[in-house]
């Protein structure tokens, strides 16, 4: 069982990555936090496939660069990445490869997503790295975005 405190913290932690979301659009609003061991933000990425064209611009790999520069270098361990969607198998595997040690994500992709709906990456026992992971957290206001933006881009 996961005390409040834990709780509390990972909602704050995912409001962030929710604000960091909202600078996507007109792109999907997905937003992307990384923090170190030590609580403090050294990476952010939200969706900029529309701006730049670029269809491997996710939040959590643009997350996951930002955080990679901060460090100076590319393992990441000690650190936890919060997303507000449940990672596509892209960035599942860029989760795995950065060593990540934590992943916190919201809202689940029953159409993409790569750690427990449609495939479970970051947990498969044949890799050498498997964060921990924490889905679902804020998982209704993530999706009602979600929803909210998709419905608006539809005919």
């Amino acid at each position: 069982m996961v005390s409040p405190a834990i709780q509390r913290e990972w909602a704050r932690l995912m409001r962030l990555a929710l604000e960091e979301g909202e600078k996507a659009l007109p792109d999907v609003p997905i937003g992307a936090i990384v923090m170190d061991a030590d609580g403090q933000v050294i990476g952010r990425g939200h969706n900029e496939r529309e701006a730049t064209g670029d269809p491997t611009a996710h939040a959590e790999v643009l997350a996951i660069r930002e955080a990679a520069r901060s460090v100076g270098e590319w393992r990441l361990t000690g650190c936890t990445i919060v997303v507000t969607l449940e990672p596509c198998t892209m960035c599942a595997g860029a989760i795995v490869l950065s060593r990540l040690d934590r992943l916190i994500f919201a809202a689940y992709d029953e159409k993409a997503g790569a750690v427990g709906s449609l495939w479970d990456v970051v947990r498969d026992r044949r890799l050498n790295h498997r964060p921990e992971v924490v889905g679902g957290v804020m998982a209704d206001e993530a999706g009602a975005r979600l929803r909210d933006f998709f419905i608006g881009h539809r005919p």
